[in-house]
């Protein structure tokens, strides 16, 4: 069997360091293929280099390790290759409330500071999940069961599920709810009503706020404006984007797993990522 490749992302050199050296005394096997120390990082190298397993510190500058780890499975490669969806293991100094969450998931994590024991028993689950993948694409039956691709989108999609519960899991407490965008240009203010709004998008360290008339930018991260937003309302449909559900006109099923959206007063179309694209479905 070909060995087994992993992607570090922690960016505490020494931990990294230390995770590294014992999992090749745990896993002599193992290639670690890239060692990473920022969440931007670990996406693109993730992307390109295709690893079995990624270990992902929640705690890291540019993007945090779920947020890494929705932005793979939004960016992932379609499957139809048959390239599986790397396992994930989260290193975390969380609560016990946020470590309740990726027990519930059955998610992979473990916590800082590392134990020896813990990681050993997280190696033997790994070597086991990758050995059942390769068992199932190795059986003689091979050929009457669903293809590699097929059975790497149930990989995903499982995966998927458990980012979307994840993700609610451990998401912050909700804070006061928005009314009002006020939106700053030189010495003007203007107040845009939230319910105004057709969809908030990331760009850079700023977020856009479309209406139908007019555009504004904030200085204000996604990430810090979510919990502002009902999201009875408000969809998140990618990890850069948060729609009002109520001005979705239509929306399209791509073969890719995403979905097409068009908006009610606006001509441009969005793409719901394949996490979210179970918010659409004909009733």
């Amino acid at each position: 069997m070909t060995p087994a490749r992993a992607l570090i992302a922690e960016d505490e050199p020494l931990l990294a360091a230390g995770l590294r050296a014992d999992l090749a005394a745990l896993w002599p096997d193992l290639q670690v293929v890239a060692s990473v120390g920022d969440g931007i990082s670990a996406v693109t190298q993730a992307l390109a280099l295709q690893p079995d397993i990624c270990f992902l510190d929640i705690r890291m500058p540019g993007s945090t390790g779920l947020e890494a780890a929705q932005a793979l499975a939004e960016d992932w490669p379609d499957t139809a290759s048959g390239a599986a969806f790397p396992l994930l293991v989260f290193v975390t100094a969380y609560d016990q409330y946020a470590l309740r969450a990726f027990e519930a998931q059955a998610v992979d994590y473990l916590v800082k500071p590392l134990d020896r024991q813990r990681l050993a028993a997280c190696v033997l689950r790994l070597q086991a999940r990758l050995a059942e993948r390769a068992r199932t694409a190795a059986t003689p039956m091979a050929a009457a069961l669903p293809g590699p691709a097929a059975r790497a989108d149930t990989d995903l999609n499982h995966t998927l599920a458990q980012l979307r519960a994840l993700l609610g899991g451990v998401a912050p407490p909700p804070g006061t709810r928005l009314e009002v965008i006020q939106a700053q240009v030189g010495n003007l203010v203007h107040m845009v009503p939230v319910h105004e709004v057709l969809y908030f998008e990331a760009a850079d360290k700023y977020v856009r706020v479309v209406t139908a008339e007019r555009e504004h930018l904030i200085r204000m991260s996604l990430r810090e404006l979510l919990p502002q937003l009902d999201p009875q309302v408000f969809w998140q449909v990618h990890r850069g984007t948060v729609v009002q559900a109520r001005c979705i006109a239509t929306a399209r099923r791509e073969e890719t797993g995403k979905v097409t959206l068009t908006l009610g007063g606006r001509p441009e179309k969005l793409t719901a990522s394949r996490l979210y694209a179970h918010l659409f479905k004909g009733m």
